[in-house]
């Protein structure tokens, strides 16, 4: 199937959807509406890795929507059909958005500067000059990233807890096969894209020392604590 590699998308376990089971879902798509749905517009491939190691990186479509000119929001797919893994959510904001954040949240963003201009950021079967309208814009972004389902592992089921994910940044760090499989598969030239990107200029104020985890790892982990009880309100009877 063109543009997905199977050998590294295992099937998730269960019974296949019942015939009764898709007809209540044919009559339900009738009569409710899905706008949030309904406002994704663009399909994004990058790559992510897991902001604790750099080893473990992730093909990732992106299907996104905007809210406004400054915020997008992205549902992130393993792979782009009718079968892809829902494995986490991006959320993007203008460089203006951005420096409003306090300084411990802005370590959880990424700027897209490097995968915007390298190439290694596209839109799958857009023209490359329509592409890059878009991309004059996205490479001033920043972008907050949760996956949800380690599937880079093998996990047939979303396991364990939800991991904090960062984007390259410079050279060397794109594992190449992932790269070469990528570009075979959907037909792309990451270098020949990146030479077509160079006229590209980033955040007006340069990437903000704070963004991309400050350049140090970041993980996201579980601790045990104790539950707020909900206060005690009298029942009054009338």
């Amino acid at each position: 199937m063109e543009g997905i590699n199977v050998s590294t998308h295992p099937e998730v376990p269960g019974e296949p959807t019942q015939t009764g089971t898709a007809i209540l879902e044919t009559a339900t798509a009738t009569i409710q509406g899905f706008g949030p749905i309904n406002k994704i517009h663009q399909h994004l491939c990058a790559f992510h890795f897991y902001g604790h190691d750099m080893t473990r990186q992730v093909e990732a479509h992106h299907f996104c929507g905007h809210q406004n000119e400054e915020f997008r929001q992205c549902l992130i797919y393993d792979r782009p059909d009718a079968d892809g893994r829902l494995i986490g959510l991006e959320y993007i904001v203008s460089e203006e958005l951005f420096l409003t954040l306090p300084d411990d949240e802005k370590k959880f963003w990424h700027s897209h500067l490097y995968e915007v201009k390298s190439g290694v950021l596209f839109m799958p079967g857009v023209p490359g000059p329509i592409q890059r309208q878009d991309h004059e814009k996205t490479v001033k972004t920043y972008g907050k990233v949760i996956h949800f389902w380690q599937v880079d592992r093998g996990d047939t089921l979303p396991l364990g807890i939800p991991q904090v994910m960062m984007a390259l940044t410079r050279d060397g760090q794109l594992d190449q096969n992932l790269a070469q499989d990528v570009e075979k598969r959907f037909g792309v030239s990451f270098d020949e894209e990146r030479e077509k990107r160079a006229y590209m200029e980033g955040p007006a104020h340069g990437i903000h020392p704070l963004a991309n985890a400050g350049g140090k790892g970041i993980r996201t982990l579980l601790r045990e604590v104790d539950c707020k009880p909900i206060e005690s309100v009298p029942r009054v009877f009338v």
